[in-house]
C-alpha cells in the first residue's frame, strides 16, 4: 500500500467553495482503480490549508491509473483553481 500525502494552500477565502467541490471530487478518486481510502484534514492552525491522504494499492495506480485518465480531468477541473501555491505531492510506504 502507498500513502498519497498533499498538502493544500488554498485561495483565501475559498475554503467553503472547495469543501463543497470536493464532495463531489471524492466520488471521482474512490471509483478508480487501486484506490483504498482517503481523508481530507482541515488544518487548525489556518484556516485556508488542508492535508490530503489517499491510501492507493501502488504508486502506478495514483501516477498512472489516476493521473492519466479522464476522470483526473474532471478532478482538475474541480479542484486545481483553488490552490496557491500548487500542492507538492509525495507518497510514503
Amino acid at each position: 500500500m502507498i500513502l498519497e500525502v498533499a498538502v493544500l494552500n488554498i485561495k483565501e477565502g475559498l475554503s467553503s467553495e472547495f469543501e463543497s467541490n470536493f464532495q463531489k471530487a471524492q466520488r471521482i478518486i474512490s471509483s478508480m482503480k487501486g484506490y483504498i481510502s482517503h481523508e481530507l484534514k482541515k488544518c487548525v492552525e489556518k484556516k485556508d490549508k488542508y492535508i490530503l491522504l489517499v491510501n492507493w494499492e501502488t504508486i502506478e495506480d495514483h501516477e498512472i491509473g489516476f493521473r492519466r485518465s479522464n476522470e483526473y480531468q474532471e478532478w482538475k477541473d474541480l479542484l486545481h483553481h483553488f490552490y496557491e501555491p500548487f500542492p507538492i505531492v509525495e507518497h510514503y510506504k
